[in-house]
C-alpha cells in the first residue's frame, strides 16, 4: 500500500468497469468489487482486488465509492435504493458515479447524498473498451472543484485527459454531447465504408489515407477495423447509445438547442435496435447502411 493509497468500493463491473476496477488496482489502491454476476468479481480478485457479495461489504470502510452501471435506473437502485451505496457509506466518503445517465439524475443523487454528509461527482467517460483497458479515458467530471481535487489522482489511474466541466450534472452534459458527436461520426463512416467499397476502392488504403487528413478521428481509428473485418463484439453496445441518444435529445430540447444532424443519427441508432442489433458495438450502425444499400446483412 502507498502512501496515497485509497480504499476504493467499486461497483458495476461490466465491459468498462472491470478494466477500471483493474487499473485502480496497478496502480496500488485497495478496491473492493461488487457486481451482479460473480464472475466478474472473481475476475477483479485475480487481478488483486477484493470481493464482495453486496454493495453494503463493498462500501464498508471504503473512502471512495465509484459506481458504473448501464443507465438512470440502475445508478437510482445501486445509489439510492435499499441497501444501496447511500444506505452503507459513511458520512464524509466521495461517491463518483462515472455511468453515463441524465443531468438530473445526477442533481437528485447529489441532493440525497448530501442529506447524509455524504459528497458526489458525476464522472462520466468516453473512450470505450479499449480506452478502458488501455487507461486513457476521458473524463468529464461535474460536481465541487475541492471533491474533484481530491479524486483527481484516481481519475489519472483511469484516463489521460481529466477535466472538471462545472457543477453537478454539468459532467453528463457534456458526455451527452461526446455522444452526440461520436454516434454522428460513426455514421458518416458507416456510410464512407459502403460508398468506397461500391466504387471498387481499396477500403484499408482509402482509410488509412483519410485518418492521415482532416477526416481522421479517434472514431476512425478505433472502428475501421470493426467495419473492413465486419467485427461487431461489443465494446460500446448500440443499446447503451440508444439510450445516450435519447439523453442527449432530451437535454438539447431543454435548452432550445436543435440537433438536426443528431436526431436523424438517434433515429439510425433506433433502427439498428430495431433490427436485432442492439448487443453489438455500435460500429454495427455500418449495418444500417448496408441495408438501405441492398446489401443482404447477416
Amino acid at each position: 500500500m502507498t502512501a496515497t493509497s485509497r480504499r476504493i468500493a467499486f461497483i458495476g463491473l461490466g465491459i468498462m468497469g472491470s478494466p477500471m476496477a483493474a487499473n485502480l488496482v496497478r496502480a496500488g489502491h485497495t478496491v473492493t468489487g461488487y457486481n451482479l454476476t460473480r464472475d466478474a468479481v472473481d475476475k477483479l480478485v485475480a487481478a488483486g482486488g477484493r470481493g464482495a457479495g453486496s454493495i453494503a461489504e463493498a462500501v464498508q470502510g471504503a473512502e471512495v465509492v465509484i459506481t458504473m452501471v448501464p443507465a438512470d435506473p440502475q445508478v437510482e437502485e445501486v445509489i439510492l435504493g435499499e441497501g444501496g451505496v447511500l444506505e452503507h457509506a459513511a458520512p464524509g466518503a466521495l461517491v463518483v458515479d462515472m455511468s453515463s445517465i441524465t443531468p438530473q439524475t445526477s442533481i437528485k443523487v447529489a441532493a440525497a447524498a448530501q442529506e447524509k454528509g455524504i459528497r458526489t461527482l458525476d464522472a462520466p467517460v468516453s473512450g470505450g473498451e479499449a480506452g478502458a483497458v488501455e487507461a486513457v479515458l476521458s473524463i468529464m467530471v461535474g460536481g465541487a472543484a475541492e471533491d474533484f481535487a481530491e479524486a483527481e489522482p484516481l481519475f489519472a489511474a483511469l484516463g489521460t485527459t481529466v477535466i472538471h466541466v462545472g457543477p453537478t450534472g454539468a459532467g453528463q452534459t457534456v458526455k451527452a454531447a461526446n455522444q452526440l458527436i461520436v454516434a454522428v461520426n460513426i455514421q458518416v463512416l458507416a456510410e464512407a465504408v459502403v460508398f468506397l467499397e461500391n466504387a471498387g476502392v481499396d477500403l484499408p488504403a482509402a482509410l488509412d489515407v483519410l485518418g492521415g487528413g482532416l477526416a481522421g478521428s479517434t472514431v476512425l481509428n478505433r472502428k475501421k477495423a470493426n467495419m473492413t473485418e465486419r467485427q461487431f463484439a461489443p465494446g460500446f453496445r448500440i443499446d447503451l447509445h440508444h439510450k445516450d441518444m435519447g439523453i442527449v435529445t432530451a437535454a438539447a430540447r431543454a435548452v432550445d438547442a436543435p440537433l438536426p444532424l443528431g436526431s436523424l443519427t438517434a433515429q439510425l441508432v433506433a433502427s439498428a435496435r430495431a433490427n436485432g442489433d442492439g448487443s453489438l458495438d455500435h460500429s454495427a450502425l455500418l449495418r444500417g447502411v448496408e441495408r438501405l444499400a441492398g446489401r443482404e446483412v447477416n
